[in-house]
């Protein structure tokens, strides 16, 4: 039982796990009055040296006094937090607000005292760091800017806490102690390194679960049957290195092995260490085995139980609290209702998975919600007769089920770096976190592809998986993934296709493809499959069904000579050598030999088989022994010329590959033209994306922009509208349907578009589709000068609800002007009417004022206003929408049915880097009217970038705007003008993505 402040009410949203440096988990909390014995106990355990660095003198107990004070807080001025393992005080830390004597302070003093103390057993798992983490957020939420620190020269350990956080500081050295003042605002530097620690963390906490030492099945029966005896023998059939042991307590006290294996009660019973835990008994009984697992220190667990969320809530609360209980010990869950793990390593050799064989060692990473999925998956990437082949296998599969704790966006941390994946791909029913997946897959898709399905697309989060809440359509998160370098694709079968490829061929340069075969009908089907993707394919070469392996050979040679070609597609069909009947099997394997050979010779393009009733040559081109010539680890993921990544100590630690060793370059063969043309489409896509990625642009600042100012401004017009903070899953109705396609525009290379996207989508609700509870839309003149502040001025529209008064408007603003309608009904619906421009006198005003009136009814129902004429051009709508979930996304289109029939818009998460904002416009499929279509004067787009720009940094530096939208934006021939613009305030969230590490709550 948590008691209340001194001051203020336990302040819940600072509990938080996190994953230490060696992969475990700490639960950080705020410190309350309950925790004094805790608090005496943690000291007891922390030796005498460390206690003297903390206070610069023997302190062997702490007084009464000092119990009171380090355990009583008022969460503004004093605040205490405790990093806790089972239960238990591991390390705290504290701050007190002080002003500039050094004297105890409130606000508006912006300074704060920091001190740490980490138990001496706990030390060097980044807890210290962590904490720091922590306690900078919670100092910034309470008004301190600034910490300061005294250290003894001695405490080289703190020291480097403070000097590698990454915040701006300065230190000094005062009568023998290291003064250290840091400024707690983020900074680049700052970021990178909580991201990096973040990184490494989690990739260790996956580790520990799929290169264990040790494995115990929990729930293996006596005879044979059942899922813990199941996954025993695969275990055990598999090779795995580690050591072994079967756990049942029913076995009777005789029984010493089960199939060799050897057999106890309870893990208790085991000599030694228990990295990961299989669990396999029922629902009710796995807490008292998660406490067993705790109380022996096992480091993970894998449990296959159904019975949770995927029942209902009563299931879900059963699922949180295992997730609760087995964090508290330190350790992290796969599941609950999974498949299992599956690492194919020499060294490890791991198949704690219900699959009953141990799929094919390869240098695919596999990560599945589904475990029925899973099992597809692993049989196509396993098979050589029929469907794709080019055969590879896996070096890592997770079957995460639930996924309550171990999510995709673990297995992407782990995979970025691990040096046996080249290829990750990923089977998703829903996404977490997606603000940080697309992070992640960012950075992975750097490194090396990411190919991705979404399922239950249009059925909804299936039960039993905990993610936040979304107003953004399946679409937009698509679109937001693809600019994130994500392959994404609609299929598995079209997974496994692009996944194939993508192991063991190189990216293209480019989208120019030749086709050669022996087959004409065969070779138009592929060029014609080439040109509804995109892609820029030769005239097919026809070979004629006469063709040798020889032909073949000299063609494909050719054509991968040919400084014009990026890709070669080879089709092929059954041939029989009338002279000496020779077929089948030996001559596909002929046919493969001579493709292999041909290949080699250009080891920096990709070649890809369309076959016909050739199993055979499938098979046979899986089987390829060639080694190719340009032998770098994962160089089916890297472009021509780039040089591998690094080699990091963690690829050292976990025992990989050698970036050096050889390896097989296996030729992909698919039964359809289609299927191959899709996935070499992909590959020319990603290729794409991470040249451009190279560069990734700047974010552009501002000499007229004062950000203190605006912050001011923001916070009078909260306290104006008195809007309460939004629960947990609210915020503006962000809903943006997103076609993703690409249109080539004057200077600008083409990229290649998604053509199977171009499709309607439904309109975009603005920000009055925003739920009132989030406060009303700021009124035109604090529209005006809030986004005045950021170099964004808008054209007055003055009222006018009689003719007199409208010609009296015209007057004020000067000849010529507009007179439109803003009734909710009408608003920008020039189609309907509700518009008249150019209005050049006082006669022309009254009797525009009259048509409106006879066509729509009165001054209520049309609510009537006058603007100055802006000069003619295209018109365009910007919008900014935070949403609770993937974040701030800016959009945008051409006004009108472009964008709201069509759903003809571009998206980009804020904030927005100038390649960005060019890349937005040019993304549109109506660019060209942008451009000077047929014959049109081009408009000003780098005015319209600077103003995408601009909204970007708005809403990035004040959260508060949860939704801005400018329209119509004029973009003319020199300028921009803005003529409608809305924006909705509400009070930010107390944490966000870029706050300190912590895991999803549960």
């Amino acid at each position: 039982m948590q008691s209340p402040s001194d001051r203020h009410e336990y302040p819940a949203h600072w509990e938080a796990d996190v994953v230490l440096r060696d992969g475990g988990i700490t639960h950080v909390r705020p410190i309350t009055a309950d925790d004094a014995e805790r608090l005496v106990s943690f000291y007891e355990q922390v030796s005498d040296e460390s206690k003297y660095l903390r206070f610069f003198s023997p302190y062997p107990r702490l007084s009464a006094k000092d119990v009171h004070r380090f355990t009583h807080h008022d969460y503004v001025d004093r605040v205490g937090l405790a990093a806790t393992v089972g239960g238990e005080f591991i390390a705290t830390v504290r701050y007190d607000r002080v002003d500039a004597a050094g004297m105890p302070a409130s606000a508006p003093a912006d300074e704060a005292e920091v001190a740490f103390l980490v138990q001496d057993a706990h030390q060097g798992r980044g807890v210290a760091s962590a904490l720091l983490e922590h306690i900078a957020a919670v100092a910034r939420e309470r008004g301190v800017r600034r910490f300061a620190a005294e250290v003894l020269p001695g405490n080289t350990k703190m020291i480097k806490v403070f000097t590698d956080a990454g915040y701006a500081q300065k230190r000094s050295f005062e009568e023998g102690v290291v003064r250290l003042h840091l400024d707690l605002e983020p900074t680049g530097r700052s970021l990178a390194v909580q991201q990096a620690r973040e990184q490494r963390a989690e990739a260790r906490s996956v580790r520990r679960l799929l290169a264990p030492g040790s494995v115990a099945v929990i729930g293996v029966s006596r005879s044979p049957g059942g899922v813990g005896r199941g996954v025993l023998e695969h275990l055990r059939e598999g090779g795995f290195t580690g050591s072994l042991h079967a756990v049942n307590a029913s076995f009777p006290e005789d029984l010493a092995d089960v199939d060799g294996v050897p057999a106890r009660r309870s893990l208790a019973e085991i000599d030694g260490p228990v990295d990961l835990a299989v669990v396999a008994v029922p629902a009710d009984r796995v807490p008292e085995v998660v406490d067993e697992c705790g109380a022996h220190g096992v480091q993970g667990m894998v449990v296959l139980s159904a019975g949770y969320a995927e029942l209902g809530p009563e299931g879900l609360e059963r699922q949180r609290q295992l997730v609760r209980r087995a964090r508290a010990f330190g350790m992290r869950v796969i599941g609950p209702n999974a498949f299992g793990v599956v690492n194919t390593a020499d060294g490890v050799r791991l198949n704690a998975s219900l699959a009953p064989e141990m799929p094919r060692a390869g240098r695919i990473g596999l990560f599945t919600q589904s475990g029925a999925i899973g099992v597809a998956l692993l049989s196509r990437l396993h098979r050589r007769d029929g469907g794709v082949t080019g055969v590879t296998g896996v070096s890592t599969f997770v079957s995460a089920g639930n996924r309550a704790d171990v999510s995709g966006n673990d297995v992407l941390q782990y995979w970025y770096d691990d040096p046996e994946t080249d290829v990750a791909l990923m089977y998703l029913e829903s996404i977490g976190n997606p603000r940080k997946f697309n992070r992640l897959a960012r950075r992975t898709a750097a490194a090396k592809p990411l190919v991705v399905v979404q399922g239950a697309r249009h059925s909804g989060v299936p039960q039993g998986h905990a993610v936040r809440a979304t107003r953004l359509p399946h679409d937009t998160v698509s679109a937001l993934l693809r600019q994130a370098g994500v392959i994404r694709v609609d299929t598995i079968t079209e997974l496994v296709d692009a996944g194939l490829l993508l192991a063991r061929q190189p990216l293209p340069a480019g989208p120019r493809g030749a086709i050669l075969g022996n087959s004409e009908s065969l070779g138009l089907l592929t060029y014609d499959a080439c040109l509804a993707e995109g892609l820029e394919p030769l005239r097919p070469l026809d070979l004629t069904t006469a063709a040798t392996p020889d032909d073949f050979h000299r063609a494909l040679s050719r054509a991968l000579a040919d400084p014009g070609c990026d890709a070669v597609v080879v089709t092929a069909i059954p041939r029989i050598d009338e002279a000496t009947g020779v077929g089948g099997a030996a001559a596909d394997a002929e046919l493969a030999e001579a493709l292999r050979s041909a290949g080699a010779q250009a080891p920096d393009k990709p070649v890809l088989v369309v076959h016909v009733e050739l199993g055979g040559l499938a098979e046979a081109l899986s089987a390829a022994a060639v080694t190719a010539p340009r032998p770098l680890s994962g160089e089916g993921a890297r472009l021509a010329g780039e040089a591998a990544p690094p080699r990091t100590p963690a690829d050292a630690e976990a025992g990989g590959t050698k970036p050096d060793e050889t390896r097989q370059r296996l030729i992909p063969a698919y039964p359809a033209a289609e299927r191959a043309v899709r996935a070499l489409a992909e590959a020319v896509r990603y290729a794409d994306w991470r040249r451009s990625a190279a560069d990734s642009g700047r974010v552009p600042e501002f000499e007229d922009i004062d950000e203190k100012e605006t912050a001011a401004f923001v916070e009078t017009l909260l306290a104006r509208t008195a809007v309460t903070a939004p629960a947990e899953g609210s915020g503006p109705d962000a809903r943006i349907a997103v076609p993703d396609t690409r249109i080539a525009v004057p200077d600008a290379r083409p990229a290649v578009p998604d053509a199977r996207t171009a499709v309607a989508y439904p309109r975009i609700p603005g920000p009055d589709a925003v739920p009132g509870a989030l406060g009303p839309d700021l009124g035109p003149e604090d529209t005006r000068a809030l986004l005045r502040r950021y170099g964004i001025p808008v054209r007055r529209a003055v009222p006018a609800p009689t003719a007199d008064e409208a010609v009296a408007a015209a007057g004020r603003l000067g000849f010529p002007v507009a007179l439109k309608t803003t009734a909710p009904h009408l608003r920008h619906r020039a189609d309907l009417g509700g518009v008249r421009l150019d209005l050049a006198d006082e006669e022309q005003v009254r009797r525009a004022f009259a048509e409106l009136a006879e066509l729509f009814g009165g001054a209520d129902e049309v609510r009537p206003v006058v603007q100055q004429m802006a000069p003619r051009g295209v018109d365009t709508v910007v919008r900014a929408v935070i949403d609770p979930a993937a974040g701030p996304v800016l959009s945008f289109g051409l006004a009108g049915a472009p964008s709201q029939l069509l759903g003809d818009l571009s998206h980009r998460l804020i904030p927005v880097a100038d390649r960005d904002a060019a890349s937005m416009i040019r993304s549109v499929r109506t660019a060209p009217l942008l451009f000077g279509w047929r014959g049109a004067a081009p408009v000003d787009t780098d005015a319209l970038e600077q103003l995408l720009l601009r909204v970007s940094r708005l809403v990035d530096d004040h959260p508060e705007e949860v939704a801005v939208t400018l329209e119509p934006v004029v973009v003319a021939p020199r300028g921009v003008s803005v003529l409608g613009a809305s924006v909705r305030l509400a009070p930010p969230p107390a944490r966000d993505d870029q706050g300190p590490r912590t895991l999803p709550e549960y």
